[in-house]
């Protein structure tokens, strides 16, 4: 039987009813503030560490749903939360981002660049947070294990520009047999633009006359993702050998 000599003591009740219901029922148990309640442990005057929890989540709605929005809030603005200063602050970023990596941990054991979706889930955590664009070149030997992971450019929300001369740089100096982009929309929709099929159709084409085949182009949206080679888009932009070399005979001849 339990006994504790603050168990009459109202305040104590509500400060720690989190961490009553976590040890009686588990982790699952906990609301999203009750869970922020044990990391806080404590509130401020006239509001218990629940409480503070829900401020929390109500302040950072506008930054995503639930916990999410607790991964885009500025720091500064998390500050100026009432009961909130620099060091739970800190704790509330670490939690966020220990969240991500925790992700892209399991998502690693998945990891094989033979198929799409297990790329997209790995670098899904990453990228479906950043509010510009990104675009990232994956270098990969012949057995499709990853060398080396180079970030191209950093756009804006709307746009992100990529060379193919670059991609091409940093694989020869890899010596990759083969290279994959991937890149996110800040939008959340992961449908590839006019721009992204562009790029695409003359990457893939310049690696096929290089033997340096452009294995997949995936979009990363908010969850969701968008490949080129499973939608089969990259084969109606491959030329025939017989073409390409016509065409390398055309341009170097």
């Amino acid at each position: 039987m339990k006994s504790c000599k603050y168990e009459n003591n109202e305040y104590y009740k509500m400060q720690n009813l989190p961490y009553e219901k976590f040890i009686t029922y588990g982790s699952r148990s906990l609301t999203d503030s009750e869970l922020l309640a044990i990391i806080l442990r404590t509130g401020t005057r006239g509001m218990n560490a629940r409480e503070l929890g829900e401020k929390v989540l109500a302040e950072t709605a506008r930054y995503g749903n639930g916990l999410l929005g607790l991964y885009h809030i500025p720091m500064k603005e998390l500050c100026g939360i009432e009961g909130i200063g620099e060091v739970k602050a800190i704790q509330l970023k670490t939690v966020a981002e220990l969240s991500t990596r925790m992700s892209q941990a399991k998502a690693k054991r998945n990891l094989s660049f033979h198929r799409p979706a297990s790329v997209a889930d790995y670098y899904m955590e990453r990228f479906r947070h950043e509010n510009v664009e990104y675009i990232m070149l994956l270098l990969l030997d012949s057995g499709m294990h990853l060398i080396d992971e180079k970030i191209l450019s950093k756009g804006t929300v709307n746009a992100s520009l990529v060379s193919p001369r670059e991609v091409f740089i940093h694989a020869l100096q890899a010596q990759a047999a083969g290279v994959m982009l991937l890149h996110n929309h800040p939008g959340g929709d992961p449908a590839p633009s006019g721009n992204d099929i562009r790029v695409t159709e003359r990457i893939v084409q310049i690696g096929m006359l290089m033997d340096i085949p452009l294995f997949d182009h995936i979009i990363i949206g908010d969850n969701q993702y968008f490949s080129f080679k499973e939608s089969k888009l990259m084969t109606d932009m491959s030329y025939s050998e017989s073409a390409l070399r016509e065409r390398e005979d055309s341009c170097f001849g």
